[in-house]
């Protein structure tokens, strides 16, 4: 396949939001078979038992649902959910896995700028975002704007934490082979970065673990302070 290389952008931290959709939206076709080819469907399968054993999640929004992979499992723990992503194309190939899904609904957003009220769901979801946008904080900063008091912010996040050194160049090979380079600001957090940057965004954590034996994703749950 014919890869094509990630904007950078200069002026500041975000990446401007078309450039972001330009570059996601061109792996709609391949975006499963892509992700299988970089961190192996293992991971994957842990990842799916991970969130099958979660608890009834009450009014759920997803950032970044791409093909909807993971929407399927957390539409099962939901009262209604909706599914958002940057890109149409990813957005459409979502809708087709999820035509028999009455309870999701699908919609274009930011997640660094949602068009949510304040306070409008029990829980956020995000599976493999966080490590792949120019500022962490800022979408941290409205997953806790956009969640009621209390509710739970869910994350899952490939990562090289706790990886050998030969296991990383092998799975960065396979990324330069299936979405080309990288984007410049990806990211590659360890459990207490992340833990850190959730307690600064309000969140206390619940639970935190490293998934996986030759890939790994970090498995993060926080709760938004009642008082944050």
């Amino acid at each position: 396949m014919v890869t094509v290389p990630f904007p950078r952008y200069m002026g500041g931290e975000e990446v401007p939001a078309e450039m972001t959709e330009q570059y996601w939206s061109r792996f709609a076709d391949t975006y499963d078979r892509n992700q299988e080819h970089v961190v192996g469907e293992a991971l994957l399968r842990k990842i799916t038992e991970e969130l099958n054993h979660l608890p009834e999640l009450g009014e759920v929004v997803e950032l970044g649902c791409g093909t909807g992979r993971f929407t399927e499992i957390i539409a099962q723990k939901s009262q209604g959910m909706i599914a958002t992503d940057l890109s149409d194309s990813l957005l459409e190939a979502a809708r087709r896995r999820l035509s028999d899904c009455a309870k999701v609904k699908l919609q274009k957003e930011n997640c660094v700028q949602t068009s949510f009220p304040a306070g409008s769901f029990d829980c956020v979801f995000m599976a493999n975002l966080i490590h792949v946008v120019g500022s962490p904080a800022n979408v941290l900063n409205e997953c806790h704007r956009i969640l009621r008091d209390g509710g739970t912010l869910i994350i899952v996040t490939f990562t090289g934490h706790g990886m050998r050194v030969w296991e990383k160049i092998k799975m960065g090979l396979r990324f330069v082979r299936a979405w080309g380079k990288p984007p410049a600001h990806t990211h590659s957090f360890s459990p207490e970065d992340l833990a850190s940057m959730m307690k600064d965004a309000g969140f206390s954590i619940e639970t935190s673990k490293v998934i996986g034996d030759n890939t790994k994703a970090l498995y993060m749950i926080g709760q938004k302070d009642k008082n944050a």
